[in-house]
């Protein structure tokens, strides 16, 4: 039997009627020349362990003598601690709260052990410290004047040390020590002293996990370690500022010479010895008219390095400010684009990436622990009576911390949406106060005493409007 061999037709039904194989495919995953260069990045401990010393001392130069990161880094740690995080006992009990209150105050003023500063002033250096260098370490310690806080530099938590196997199970990782199960337990802290001007090399000591405060912003499941917050601007903004620095010697070069004469036919018109008709140091007077010799001619100079500049540098600061997360004008502190609506648009994520961290790192890492401490020291001491501690312990743990009270930009319209908000049953009155700064029993007892006190001497000024008409 003879074979039949498919027409056209057929062979383009079969092959648009057979299903074809799916196939899943990522573009950013590709390979060839559009591949080529794109950087990978493998599990975040290994990668940290890797590159963390070298960030951290690149960071340390670029805050330091950059003055656009300076600029930054300042109104990060400004936007975190402002003027003081400020702590509000969440006890069921009125007295109770007002003790505990009292009893954290007490101790935010001595709380520095090396007595430079307050609470509030090391909760600044901390933020600074965990921008900078991606991470900070608070040891806790007792002293003979009681419970005080000290900072320790990062690179005394022994960076070298990764250890696997330990005795009990555990393993270490740069310098910090955990459990079989997981848990940090200690870490290992080179001792130092002010007076040691070079390197030494003393066997690091082992604090216990409960005696420091390790706060880092973990960018990854399972970080150990603290990476600087200037990572994505390190390499562009150090040849950023390798382009300013150029640009402003190019541009005082360009400035110490007003023109050029030229000998056009090679005449020697121009002398160079210092003979008469010597133009080679010819200079611009007021209303000054030279002839030039025959043969010659001039050439103002027009430096054209700031002609095209600006807009290309101003896309380097976006692009920093970028890698920071802040607005713009807190890189730059330029503000001649910038109105109403702009900045209010700019600062609203920003607010939120300050809270996300306040509340995500500062609280859990640093605030509640130090509460917990100066509270439980207070009670084992005896300066605070709290019978009933052992038994509702969390109670007198539990605490509300007040953030500092971001500036406003329009002060008028933001008290006028706050009072909508008491008005509809939106807001009650502790959270409006308490986002303005303040405890509101404090600032309760501080307007009673106010009030009495204009009573007591015949003053008006400072009363409700009805009050003031009589009604």
């Amino acid at each position: 039997m003879a074979l039949r061999v498919p027409s056209l037709a057929e062979f383009t039904r079969l092959f648009r009627d057979e299903p074809k194989p799916r196939v899943r495919s990522f573009d950013g995953a590709t390979g060839g020349r559009r591949g080529w260069g794109v950087g990978t990045a493998g599990p975040i401990n290994p990668e940290v362990g890797a590159a963390g010393e070298r960030l951290r001392a690149r960071a340390r130069y670029l805050a330091q003598n950059n003055p656009w990161i300076s600029n930054a880094v300042a109104n990060w740690t400004a936007s975190l601690a402002g003027a003081g995080i400020m702590a509000n006992s969440a006890h069921p009990d009125a007295e109770t709260r007002a003790r505990l209150d009292a009893e954290f105050t007490q101790w935010a003023d001595e709380a520095d052990a090396d007595a430079r500063t307050d609470w509030f002033g090391l909760q600044s250096a901390i933020c600074r410290a965990v921008i900078i260098d991606g991470e900070s370490f608070i040891q806790k310690i007792q002293t003979r004047d009681g419970f005080r806080l000290r900072i320790i530099p990062a690179e005394q938590c022994d960076w070298s040390l990764t250890r696997d196997g330990l005795a009990s199970g555990g393993y270490i990782v740069n310098g910090v020590e955990f459990d079989a199960d997981g848990q940090r337990v200690a870490y290992h802290i080179h001792p130092a002293r002010p007076t040691a001007l070079y390197p030494t090399y003393e066997p690091p000591v082992r604090i216990d996990a409960p005696d420091i405060c390790h706060v880092f912003k973990p960018l990854a499941p399972g970080q150990v370690r603290g990476v600087s917050w200037l990572a994505p601007v390190i390499l562009q903004a150090g040849e950023f500022d390798q382009l300013c620095d150029a640009l402003l010697v190019g541009v005082k070069v360009a400035a110490m010479h007003a023109g050029f004469i030229t000998d056009m036919n090679a005449t020697g018109a121009i002398s160079l010895d210092g003979t008469p008709g010597d133009l080679s140091e010819a200079s611009l007077e007021p209303g000054v008219i030279r002839l030039l010799p025959s043969g010659t001619d001039i050439k103002f100079s027009t430096p054209a390095q700031t002609n095209e500049v600006s807009a290309f540098l101003r896309l380097n600061l976006q692009s920093l400010a970028a890698g920071l997360g802040i607005p713009e004008h807190m890189l730059s502190g330029d503000l001649s684009n910038a109105n109403y609506s702009s900045l209010r648009a700019g600062l609203l994520p920003f607010r939120a990436r300050v809270e996300q961290n306040q509340y995500g790192v500062l609280v859990p890492q640093l605030l509640r622990p130090v509460w917990q401490r100066v509270i439980g020291m207070g009670v084992l001491s005896g300066t605070l009576e709290a019978p009933d501690y052992d038994t509702n312990r969390r109670d007198f743990e539990a605490v509300e911390w007040i953030m500092p009270r971001p500036m406003q930009v329009d002060p008028a319209k933001d008290v006028q949406a706050t009072r909508d908000m008491l008005e509809a049953g939106l807001m009650s009155r502790r959270q409006a106060v308490a986002e303005q700064g303040w405890n509101i029993e404090t600032l309760d007892a501080e307007i009673a005493a106010d009030r009495a006190r204009e009573a007591e001497l015949g003053l008006t000024f400072g009363k409700p409007k009805e009050s003031q008409n009589g009604n």
